[in-house]
């Protein structure tokens, strides 16, 4: 009986470890199945959930040692350090990323949710993973030593660079690739602030930009990971915490929509102001022939300056945000503070210091909401509720028209507050704002950002899929038996139309338009004067394959 029980358990080890090796590499061969895909979203919603907490508490613990004071407090300490220490340290810290980013960037900034965006639709769900790391310690130096920016973009782009290490690990096609991606990203913000629902949701309406079924089980999975992790370190509890919201209902609602025109060009400015401080910035740059080390370090030496005065700028600005949702500064002060912050946040991105826009858009909304709840109750006191409604309604309605996401900002303002109650007051104030600002910019701060880069994915996939496939990848080889004649070819050189193999379908499909040829010969680029060497030739019928393929495929994995 014992000889029996000891052959059947170890027939059935042998079973099983044969069992794994098959999965292993059908997975790897493949792809993992529907089971194995969300057993991995589960193991990337822990690891991504891990590095938001890891990357929130060095960020305390770097400002406990620099300042002696986390964000929560970090306000108030700065009003009695020594102005020296208030400037020096920024400098310290812009010195660091500017040194960081000389030795580990090719791009010498840090990178940003833009970049985790662009991944996921150009690149096979993929970011630079070296440049992935570098840009997450840029930006938790920035955050600890003064930069006056946010700390969700650099954990979503940190869950990017560990999505994307698995997988290369697990073979990962383009779709599983993107899906897993946002499986990073929606756990890592939910680790971040408490709030599953909306991590799940900003990781579709942000990341991926669509709400495909297929990945909405994994992301689920990958969401609650994130906030379990994150509720085990913090505990269940809202980052802020809010008096007794009254909503005068109907006669209140007329204010809360004017609140989300105001919000939406509050947002625009906000936008603007970061792209033309970054264009002020290279001027200075190229102006002085300053290298591109100490660029973060003069940023820092403007914000330390500044906090002098205003010390509200300085980190992620969490306290002064609690302050503001609790009605404790007054109109005055609060428009002022507005004035500064959205400046602070210009010249952070503009010294190219690192962090992310959410936690910025959220404070300086609340702000704007607040002024314009001081303004609101008083000209109509018989028909308003508190003012501090105000500021939560605007606190939504910038951050969502900054991020161009407003079911998901929605859902993070009712997650970081507790007060569901308030939910008319503010999906109507986002609404106007998301609505006025997509008018004013391209949808949102990362796809106008991707847009000055000469990524177009605002102008969707029919658009932004063209310039990623190449002429060369396409191109009929010279003397192929349904290839171009060499005569005819160079009669089209002649008159204008060639192509490099690294010209895309973008710049293909303008030639024969214009031209109104049949194929375009690729050509390799030569010195002045010498005669081309023609390769091949892209046909019409071929690019419009490739292109439709390609569209098939986007459409393939929406509605999946």
């Amino acid at each position: 009986m014992l000889a029996e029980l000891r052959h059947f358990i170890a027939l059935h080890w042998r079973n099983g470890l044969a069992e794994l090796r098959r999965a292993w590499r059908a997975m790897a061969q493949r792809g993992p199945s529907q089971v194995q895909f969300w057993l991995i979203a589960l193991v990337i919603g822990v690891v991504a959930g891990m590095g938001a907490l890891g990357f929130r508490v060095g960020i305390g613990a770097l400002q406990e040692f620099v300042y002696g004071a986390s964000d929560k407090a970090l306000h108030s300490k700065l009003a009695t350090l020594h102005w020296a220490w208030v400037v020096g340290i920024p400098v310290a810290g812009g010195l660091a990323v500017g040194l960081l980013m000389q030795a580990f960037s090719k791009i010498r900034r840090p990178q940003s949710l833009a970049d985790v965006i662009e991944g996921a639709a150009l690149r096979e769900g993929r970011v630079d993973r070296r440049e992935g790391l570098a840009s997450t310690l840029a930006s938790l130096i920035t955050l600890s030593t003064g930069g006056s920016s946010g700390r969700e973009g650099p954990v979503v782009h940190l869950g990017a660079v560990i999505s994307t290490y698995i997988s290369g690990w697990i073979r990962a096609d383009g779709i599983t690739a993107r899906d897993l991606m946002g499986c990073a990203a929606a756990a890592a913000v939910s680790a971040s602030f408490n709030a599953p629902i909306a991590g799940t949701l900003f990781a579709l309406e942000v990341v991926l930009r669509h709400f495909a079924v297929r990945a909405f089980a994994p992301i689920v999975i990958a969401s609650v990971a994130g906030t379990l992790v994150s509720r085990w370190q913090m505990g269940d509890v809202t980052e802020f915490s809010l008096p007794a919201s009254n909503l005068g209902f109907y006669g209140e609602l007329p204010a809360f929509l004017l609140l989300g025109l105001v919000s939406g060009l509050m947002a625009f400015v906000l936008i603007r102001s970061i792209f033309i401080a970054e264009e002020l910035g290279d001027l200075v740059q190229k102006a002085t022939r300053m290298p591109d080390w100490p660029r973060p370090a003069l940023a820092g030496a403007v914000l330390g300056v500044i906090a002098i005065w205003f010390p509200h700028i300085i980190g992620v600005g969490y306290e002064t945000t609690s302050r503001v949702l609790t009605g404790q500064i007054g109109l005055w002060m609060v428009i002022v503070f507005v004035a500064v912050k959205v400046a602070a946040v210009a010249i952070t991105f503009a010294g190219r210091m690192g962090g992310g826009i959410f936690s910025p858009s959220l404070m300086v909304g609340a702000m704007t909401g607040l002024a314009f709840g001081y303004v609101a109750t008083s000209v109509a006191p018989e028909l308003s509720g508190a003012e501090t409604l105000y500021a939560l309604a605007g606190m939504g309605a910038v951050a969502a028209a900054v991020l161009g996401a407003p079911i998901s900002t929605t859902l993070i303002v009712f997650e970081l507050t507790g007060d569901w109650q308030a939910g008319v007051a503010v999906m109507v104030s986002v609404s106007l704002a998301s609505a006025l600002s997509a008018r004013l910019v391209d949808r949102s701060f990362f796809l106008t950002l991707l847009k000055r880069r000469g990524v177009r994915l605002a102008d969707g996939p029919q658009n932004y899929l063209l310039g990623t496939i190449s002429a060369g990848r396409l191109m009929r080889a010279l003397g192929a038996e349904d290839g171009a004649s060499e005569t005819r070819c160079l009669e089209l050189v002649e008159q204008g139309h060639s192509l490099s193999p690294e010209a895309t379908l973008e710049r293909a499909f303008a030639l024969f338009d214009n031209g109104k040829i049949e194929f375009i010969p690729i050509i390799e680029p030569t010195e002045e004067g010498a005669s081309p060497e023609i390769l091949g030739a892209l046909f019409y019928i071929d690019a419009l394959r490739a292109y439709n393929r390609a569209l098939a495929e986007i459409a393939r994995e929406e509605h999946a």
